[in-house]
């Protein structure tokens, strides 16, 4: 990505991928791309994403206003602490905004050229 936010994007992918958190670095990473898959980024899995957790996260990228208390009780009810949903949503709402950017930005490339 070579703008003028390069720096800032790739700062915050590190700190909500590789901090310190309730879900290990493999896993918010593989939301992250998975998620980011779901806006049509070309990817490379690179972890599993669990049964249980796909639907939500696929919600989270397509239509988040549609998350419901009843989302969240049923990832809880799955053994998924709040700790672990808060980290599991941001990663995949990060993951749908780059795939998004990423497209964003190669459109305008493609209409400089």
């Amino acid at each position: 990505m070579q703008n003028r936010f390069a720096i800032e994007v790739k700062r915050l992918l590190n700190a909500v991928l590789t901090g310190p958190g309730a879900i290990d670095t493999i896993t918010r990473e593989a939301v992250e791309v998975f998620s980011a898959a779901q806006s049509d980024r070309g990817h490379v899995p690179i972890g599993e994403i669990p049964a249980s957790l796909q639907v939500y996260i696929e919600k989270v990228v397509r239509h988040a206003y549609k998350v419901t208390d009843e989302d969240i009780q049923s990832l809880l009810q799955a053994g998924y602490a709040e700790e672990a949903i808060f980290e599991i949503t941001v990663s995949a709402a990060l993951g749908a905004g780059m795939g998004r950017l990423e497209r964003g930005l190669v459109a305008l490339q493609e209409g400089r050229e």
